[in-house]
């Protein structure tokens, strides 16, 4: 699994990239999270809000959120039959 947050640099996204760290520590999950200001990324993805967040390349959180809302995100069950590998 691979984790992107995504924003301008704002506080609310260093919020939210701080925050998921910590959700990823108390999950006690081995996964790679990235932080960009690349708002060219965001554009790409289809949206014009920020912070983003990307599980596995797609958006799975956008704008700010709780500790316990992210932790949700992160061990959300793919509802497809492809284990979440699509």
């Amino acid at each position: 699994m691979k984790i992107q947050v995504l924003g301008s640099g704002c506080p609310t996204c260093k919020n939210l990239y701080e925050l998921t760290q910590t959700a990823v520590k108390e999950l006690g999950i081995d996964v790679e999270i990235e932080y960009s200001t690349d708002i060219s990324k965001i554009i790409e993805l289809g949206v014009m809000e920020s912070p983003v967040m990307t599980i596995n390349g797609k958006i799975a959180l956008l704008g700010s959120a709780s500790l316990e809302k992210i932790k949700e995100v992160i061990t959300k069950k793919p509802t497809c039959s492809c284990g979440g590998k699509c």
